[in-house]
This record gives structure tokens, C-alpha cells and sequence, in this order.
């Protein structure tokens, strides 16, 4: 095809041309140099910070703002660029010989070859191919090219450089960019009468999302395209589309956001956007209110204390399961969402508490015949007894757990050591009931042995006092139904806790325990390493205590 060849008619219409690769000088082109040295009619801007050798070239520099909003400006500094940096005719079409041989002939006054558009309709992605080239390859394109189909000229070519120096060359039409772009028609408008206007955006994060914005300039259905790039693509376009104030693309992005659902990377990445950027639009007034709630810390403190306390009363065993196992997750220290959650209310939990171990009285006073049938509901009287029993223990430990984690656990310990009702219902309840009370006491043993829960030398002591004995008593149906206990641990919890007591209170215990299991077994925990522990500094450096004392 013939270097100056035109498109067809009927050929569909293009505003923009994309050129990367320049091939060096040859003896083909010598009048090249000589040319864009010396003509000074064209219309050279640049943008961003320059190197040392190149300010010396700037005249009437002006900066000009990302965004009106924006705290961060992409494009900063504007001057002329060196025409000595743009030494190549861009893309060059092949051509034939005799036309080559004819160019020779007539160098003096030939032109460079402009850069060919292919008349055959092809599809958008197909036409800007975009690729990277290194800091020292640059396009040109002679300015008098016009499209006979649409009589627009390429006369604005935009330099896109990253920050580790590599380039990518778009050559637009002006009249599309200055419409779309409060940005560039600012400095569009400055080079009035000029036939090339040159731009140049350094610090270009990613060179593919500002071409791909550009290209939605030149497309008339902005949302059908985003449908097809995707959520992540799409917040990419939108950073570059305020930071040029092309605002047709901004609203096309906001609006696709706000309809579409996003994951939670995507989530937060928007929530950095909107940091940096601020949009007038309705519509990011609807993004806005999904991505920040409106709640007061009383209300969500108030939310807590609703969940907590409808899973404690939910009838559902799987539905009551799975809700656990979300509630504790979002109320977790380790949870992701602990840097956005607020303090719970510590006085609520333990409320809902009170109320578990109230209920769970009553259950027991239902098993020792303590209340007549009638006061039961009736509800409740469809289920078996042990089951009723056996889920208010569930819920209590489930709120136990949750105080563990952060660490508001104290108070529980002073809490469950003064169920006198409990330890009296206990020795009148079936064996097969009263030891899911010693499911609660295992979970407080096992905190205190592992050092997760600290409380005052006299609360363990009361809690050993009261819940030591029927916690030898129901360890054999502890070790039968554990119900996710670990029985090797709670020993050597149990031990560990006993050993943290004045030596006088250990001395009545492990006696205690002694006799339990020489009696019983296996049926008792096995306690002998906190024994040895024990007699060892009872009697063995007690004695040596004794002798440094009389010396």
C-alpha cells in the first residue's frame, strides 16, 4: 500500500491512532532531522516533572490539577517539549519501490510518510494496539494527515510514560479530547492555530487503564463497555477518568459501580478512591453510603446485645449453630474486622448471661421435681429434658468463650462461683444430667491453667471451693460425653489451677482428690504430677526454708 494512500470511503470513523515503534535514521529519510528542527508552527506541551537538561528548554511553564478535588495532580507542570526528542516519522506503511526511488530523487523536498490507517472497519481493540517501548524510542506522525471519510486530523499526539520509563504514544484528534477532557482542553485551547499539538503525562501508573480510558472518549456506550472490563478494571478507569476530568467517563463508572456487587478487595479499594477523590454525583452519594454506615457506636453496641441474645433463645439446633459460629467470628479479636468494630458492652453480655443461668435453674428445679410440670411451656415440653438442659450449657459456654477472647472473663468467675442454687440442685440431680454443670467449670479450669484468664488468688479459691468436688464426682461422664472437651488438658488445667493457691488450701484439696481417686480411678482426673508438685514444695523445701530461717 502506498505510504500516502486514504482510506476508503465508507470506511468506519476513527479519531485516534496509537504508533510505538520508530525506526532509526537511514539514508531514506535524511530530510527528517532538518524538518522538525525546523518547524516551529507546531504546538509542543509536556506534563509532569522534568530532568535538569530539559527545564533549560520549558517556556511559561503552568500547573494544572489532577482533579478540582483531588489532593494528588498526575499532571503538574507544563512546558514545551525539545523537538529534538521526536526524531522518528512513527509508523511507517510499506511502500513500493519506485515510490522509494522517486523519494530519493526529491529528499529535499519530500515529507515523512504519515502513519497508514487501515480503511477496512475493524473493532476498537484491533485498531489500538497498544505496545511498551523503551525511553529512547519516540513516534512522530506528520500533522497534515486527514481521514477523507471523516475529515478529522490526528493532531494531538499524547506521550504516556511509567515511571520506570517506559512510553506509550496515542495520537488523537483534538476536537474529541477537548470535549471529553476539562483537562486537555485547557491545554488544547492554548495551542490554538498550531498543526501538533505534543502532551506528555508522566508517572503513569499503569499505561493500559489510561489508554483504555482515552478509548472511552471515542465510544458512545461507556456502561456496555464496562460491563465487559469488570469491577476492578472499572475503579481503575474512574481513578484515571477524575484525575483528566473526563466526567462523561466518571458518571459511567460510578453508575456501573453502584449497580454492580463487589468483593472485598474491591471494596477496598474503593474505599481509597473515594480518600483521594471527592464526585458531586447522586450516585456516589449511593457508593458512599454502602461503603461507610451511618450507625452510632450505641447502636451497633445495641445490635450485639439483640444477636446475642436471639441465638441464645433460638429453637433451631442447626440454625443456632451456624449463627455461633458467625457472631463469634465477628466479635473476635483475631476477627478482620476487629480494627472497625467497637468495644461490646461488657454489662449487656453478662445480662444475657444471667439470663442463661437463670433459665438453666429452672431446668434443673423441673429435674429434681422442684416445679410442678404445668409451669413449663409447652413448647419446651416437646423436648427432652437433657436436651434443654444440655443447650443452655452450650449457650453459656459459648458466652464464656467470647468474654475469654476479650479478655472480660473476671467477673465469671466470681459469677459462677456463687450458684448456690446450682450446687444444691446439683446433689439432687440424676448423674446424667448434673454433669454438664462441670462442662462449665472445665471451661474456667482450662483458662486458668493455660494463663488466658487472670482473676484474683480468692475468686479461684471460691470457684475451687465450690466446684471442685463435683467436678471428681462427674468426670467419668465427662470423659464418656465430652462434647469437644479435651479431658488431658482440663487435667492438667485442674492441677496447674490448684497449684496457683496458698500451699494451707492446696494441702485440703489434693487430699480431697486423693481419696476420690483412690476410690474411683479412671472415673477421677489424674492429678499426680501437681501432686508431686505440691508435696515437693510442701515438705521438701519447706524444709530447707526451715534451715535458712534458724541460720
Amino acid at each position: 500500500m502506498d505510504a500516502h494512500a486514504r482510506p476508503r470511503h465508507g470506511s468506519r470513523h476513527r479519531s485516534w491512532c496509537c504508533t510505538f515503534n520508530a525506526p532509526p535514521p537511514s539514508p531514506e529519510n535524511p530530510h527528517l532531522s532538518q524538518r522538525y528542527h525546523g518547524n516551529k508552527s507546531n504546538c509542543k506541551t509536556k506534563l509532569g516533572p522534568q530532568k535538569a537538561d530539559s527545564l533549560s528548554k520549558f517556556t511559561t511553564p503552568v500547573s494544572i490539577p489532577n482533579s478540582p478535588q483531588s489532593s494528588k495532580s498526575e499532571l503538574s507542570i507544563v512546558g514545551r517539549i525539545d523537538p529534538r526528542r521526536i526524531l522518528s516519522p512513527g509508523r511507517v506503511s510499506p511502500i513500493d519501490h519506485t515510490d522509494s526511488l522517486e523519494a530519493d530523487r526529491h529528499s529535499s523536498h519530500a515529507t515523512p510518510s504519515a502513519a497508514e490507517v487501515d480503511p477496512i472497519p475493524r473493532s476498537r481493540s484491533q485498531s489500538f494496539r497498544a505496545k511498551i517501548e523503551s525511553p529512547d524510542a519516540h513516534s512522530s506522525l506528520d500533522p497534515s494527515r486527514v481521514e477523507e471519510g471523516g475529515g478529522e486530523a490526528y493532531d494531538v499526539r499524547l506521550n504516556l510514560k511509567r515511571k520506570n520509563g517506559e512510553v506509550m504514544v496515542l495520537e488523537l484528534n483534538s476536537a474529541v479530547l477537548a470535549s471529553n477532557s476539562e483537562v486537555f482542553a485547557g491545554l488544547i485551547a492554548g495551542s490554538s492555530g498550531r498543526k501538533m499539538c505534543r502532551i506528555e503525562v508522566p508517572e503513569v501508573e499503569n499505561l493500559g487503564v489510561f489508554k483504555e480510558t482515552i478509548e472511552l472518549m471515542f465510544d458512545e456506550d461507556i456502561a456496555k463497555r464496562l460491563v465487559k472490563t469488570g469491577v476492578n478494571r472499572a475503579i481503575d478507569i474512574l481513578e484515571v477518568a477524575a484525575g483528566i476530568m473526563f466526567r462523561r467517563g466518571v458518571l459511567s463508572c460510578l453508575k456501573y459501580l453502584e449497580a454492580v456487587p463487589w468483593t472485598e478487595e474491591e471494596e477496598e479499594k474503593l474505599r481509597s478512591l473515594f480518600t483521594r477523590f471527592k464526585f458531586d454525583d447522586a450516585t456516589s452519594r449511593d457508593i458512599l453510603a454502602r461503603l461507610y454506615s451511618q450507625q452510632s457506636t450505641d447502636t451497633l453496641q445495641n445490635l450485639a446485645k439483640h444477636l446475642v441474645s436471639s441465638i441464645t433463645t433460638c429453637s433451631d439446633a442447626n440454625a443456632r449453630n451456624e449463627l455461633k459460629s458467625l457472631v463469634k467470628g465477628l466479635l473476635s479479636k483475631s476477627s478482620v474486622y476487629e480494627k472497625e468494630q467497637p468495644d461490646i458492652n461488657k454489662e449487656d453480655f453478662y445480662a444475657v448471661c444471667q439470663s442463661c443461668l437463670s433459665v438453666l435453674v429452672n431446668l434443673f428445679e423441673e429435674a429434681s421435681d422442684a416445679i410442678p410440670h404445668e409451669r413449663t411451656g409447652k413448647k419446651e415440653m416437646g423436648k427432652p429434658l437433657i436436651a434443654r438442659i444440655s443447650r443452655q450449657v452450650d449457650n453459656i459456654n459459648w458466652l464464656l468463650e467470647i468474654l475469654l477472647d476479650r479478655q472480660m472473663a473476671e467477673e465469671f468467675v466470681d459469677l459462677w462461683a456463687h450458684q448456690g442454687n446450682l450446687l444444691k440442685l446439683h446433689e439432687q440431680a440424676s448423674p446424667m444430667v448434673r454433669y454438664e454443670l462441670s462442662r462449665v467449670s472445665a471451661i474456667l479450669f482450662i483458662a486458668m491453667g493455660t494463663r488466658k484468664l487472670h482473676c484474683c488468688w480468692e475468686a479461684r479459691s471460691g470457684l475451687l471451693q465450690a466446684w471442685f468436688g463435683p467436678m471428681l464426682l462427674d468426670f467419668g461422664w465427662l470423659q464418656r460425653c465430652r462434647k469437644g472437651l479435651d479431658m488431658k488438658a482440663l487435667e492438667e488445667a485442674m492441677g496447674q489451677t490448684l497449684l496457683t493457691l496458698p500451699l494451707k488450701q492446696q494441702y485440703a484439696l489434693f487430699m480431697e482428690w486423693f481419696r476420690c481417686f483412690s476410690k474411683n480411678g479412671t472415673e477421677c482426673p489424674n492429678l499426680s504430677k501437681a501432686f508431686q508438685i505440691w508435696w515437693r514444695r510442701s515438705f521438701l523445701r519447706g524444709s530447707e526454708t526451715n534451715a535458712v530461717e534458724s541460720r
